[in-house]
């Protein structure tokens, strides 16, 4: 889902940066000393599930994890998600530096907002399996239409690269949505305290 570099308009650019370095900043001030440890496991999570993508015009599809990102670190997901994709620009050229800040803005707002709304459903063993499979699949479809409009923002003649982007990622909401359920079931058994939960299972 990454946007490559040279693509969207100055504004744009602007307007992406100047969020990520807000959302960046709250959640470096929210991410405690408990937190950290799961925060980089999460970040190189990230960074190894973004490295398998496949190229959808001047962007691509892969699996994110910020849904799971989202329900576990909350706003400190901003700035884990921040770190895997600074590397992956460094190391591997996927996505770049100037575009840094949309890319992290697409992925990290949606982890943020999924958190809002499916965090107390965790406390739920039966609800939990749902809450967890609709974090992952909402994430992505967040993420692909603030992509989507991001290239619409930048040119018209994104549009339709941007509702082929949304289709294209269709089947990875549904994968996302179940490899978030799993993950979510097997942390809520073996450590359920990363889930920060009060009701264990």
């Amino acid at each position: 889902m990454h946007i490559s570099e040279g693509v969207l308009s100055a504004p744009v650019l602007i307007g992406g940066g100047a969020l990520a370095a807000a959302g960046t900043v709250l959640g470096l001030r929210r991410l405690d000393f408990d937190s950290i440890m799961p925060a980089a496991l999460l970040s190189s999570a990230f960074f190894v599930a973004s490295l398998v993508h496949v190229p959808i015009g001047p962007g691509s599809v892969h699996l994110v994890l910020s849904g799971l990102l989202g329900l576990t670190l909350g706003w400190a997901c901003f700035p884990a998600i921040l770190v895997g994709l600074f590397l992956q620009a460094v190391f591997f050229q996927f996505g770049g530096l100037t575009i840094l800040g949309v890319n992290t803005v697409t992925m990290a707002a949606p982890a943020v907002l999924c958190r809002a709304l499916f965090r107390r459903w965790l406390e739920k063993p039966g609800a939990r399996p749902g809450a967890a499979f609709a974090a992952g699949f909402l994430s992505i479809l967040l993420s692909s239409l603030l992509t989507a409009l991001a290239l619409a923002f930048s040119d018209e003649g994104f549009i339709a690269t941007a509702q082929t982007m949304i289709a294209a990622n269709v089947p990875v909401m549904v994968i996302e949505g179940f490899v978030t359920a799993f993950i979510v079931g097997f942390i809520a058994k073996v450590q359920p305290e990363i889930l920060q939960l009060r009701s264990m299972s």
